[in-house]
């Protein structure tokens, strides 16, 4: 069984081919597109790549193409991608601009050009099922309530990953099969576990998210009810005092879609630095004495530990510290600003071990850390692969 993983941005696709034939889980192919402007041809590409590798005779081939959605009305889990679905997609549209819009067009156009083939999306939002209402919930009318205005966390894909592997590099064969099983069992009391795992899961990238993980489950995340809060992004707002928005279109003269624009394309780290949406640009003009970079870099590191205090406090302390994604991954400099001066919490790096890392899986906490700190490179598609071959085999489900 061969299933195609789509990744769509703004401007990209990218895409992985998973075959989980003969009991195995292999990767076949990987490839992508950047500076998007034709999706269609895009897609034409990606099909006429994997032919030409050999990895597939034609589309029939594929059981399905399975794609990391972002957020739905009404709609968790990993489902059927109908116009159903995806309408309920475009209601959310305004919450999350800056990614559902693509995602819809890139399934309409694959449904189109493939019309037999399945496709399945897991949404960002499903790995918080299970999380505390009083961690979801803010203090609104229960009206707004209904209406979707919560928290849901994203990142979801990332942080599943991060809590399947940490759990294997721990030892904890008992807790990465939870994790792994989650969307299959999880409704029966996920949190309950011979013994606690503890994990807080740091995906810093051009989008970043912080989850604190108990036993394979979340109990929550910084992100709330759209991809433009929590921590600073690239160049997305991250948190925002709510009277900020209107104060501004009063004071400023802007109209609500100019708000709405400078804050998922001109604000964050690229907003605060006046600099650059990427963080390479930004620590380069640091390192020349420009102090708004530095600021950039500054408030990137001390919301990162404020979301990091946050859950070693709900989870009474941690096991592991992971560091994921681009940031994560490679910048060493930033893992070590995080750290800084937390031994009282138990968290010390060993900074030769750090300068190590670059993209590659690693403990680098030093011998006397109570916390393992890791880093562990995010594998999003193969997480959505292996809910797409579960969805396929469920007994309900025809091909």
């Amino acid at each position: 069984m061969k299933i195609l993983v789509a990744n769509l941005g703004s401007t990209s696709l990218k895409f992985r081919l998973f075959d989980f034939s003969n009991n195995r889980e292999a990767k076949l192919a990987q490839g992508g597109y950047e500076r998007v402007t034709d999706y269609a041809k895009a897609i034409e590409d990606c099909l006429a790549e994997l032919k030409k590798g050999g990895h597939i005779k034609s589309e029939a081939d594929l059981a399905a193409v399975g794609f990391k959605t972002i957020m739905a009305r009404g709609v968790n889990g990993c489902v059927r991608l109908d116009e159903a679905t995806v309408g309920a997609m475009e209601a959310f549209n305004q919450v999350a601009p800056a990614h559902n819009p693509p995602y819809i067009t890139g399934i309409r156009l694959f449904a189109a050009r493939m019309p037999d083939t399945p496709l399945v999306g897991l949404f960002e939002t499903a790995f918080y099922q299970w999380a505390p209402e009083a961690a979801m919930r803010y203090a609104v009318p229960d009206a707004w309530n209904q209406a979707g205005i919560r928290r849901w966390g994203f990142h979801g894909a990332s942080h599943k990953f991060i809590a399947e592997r940490s759990a294997e590099l721990l030892g904890r064969a008992d807790i990465a099969a939870r994790a792994r099983n989650l969307y299959v069992d999880g409704g029966n009391s996920p949190f309950d576990a011979a013994a606690n795992l503890r994990v807080i899961s740091c995906h810093l990238g051009g989008s970043s998210s912080i989850s604190g993980i108990l036993n394979g489950v979340a109990i929550g995340n910084s992100l709330g009810m759209s991809p433009q809060s929590g921590l600073p992004h690239n160049n997305r707002v991250g948190e925002l005092d709510s009277f900020a928005v209107p104060f501004a279109m009063r004071t400023l003269g802007l109209s609500l879609e100019e708000v709405e624009r400078q804050l998922c394309s001109e604000s964050g780290l690229k907003g605060v630095s006046g600099v650059s949406n990427d963080i390479r640009d930004i620590q380069a003009k640091a390192a020349e004495g420009n102090a708004k970079a530095q600021l950039a870099l500054d408030l990137f590191v001390h919301q990162a530990r404020h979301w990091i205090g946050s859950y070693f406090l709900q989870l009474d302390g941690a096991d592991a510290l992971v560091f994921t994604a681009g940031i994560g991954e490679n910048r060493s400099e930033l893992r070590a600003a995080i750290c800084a001066n937390l031994d009282q919490l138990g968290i010390l790096i060993d900074s030769d071990l750090n300068s190590l890392s670059q993209a590659k899986e690693l403990v680098i906490s030093a011998p006397q850390s109570r916390v393992k700190v890791m880093v562990i490179p995010t594998n999003e598609e193969l997480v959505v692969a292996r809910e797409v071959h579960r969805f396929l085999n469920k007994p309900t489900i025809s091909n």
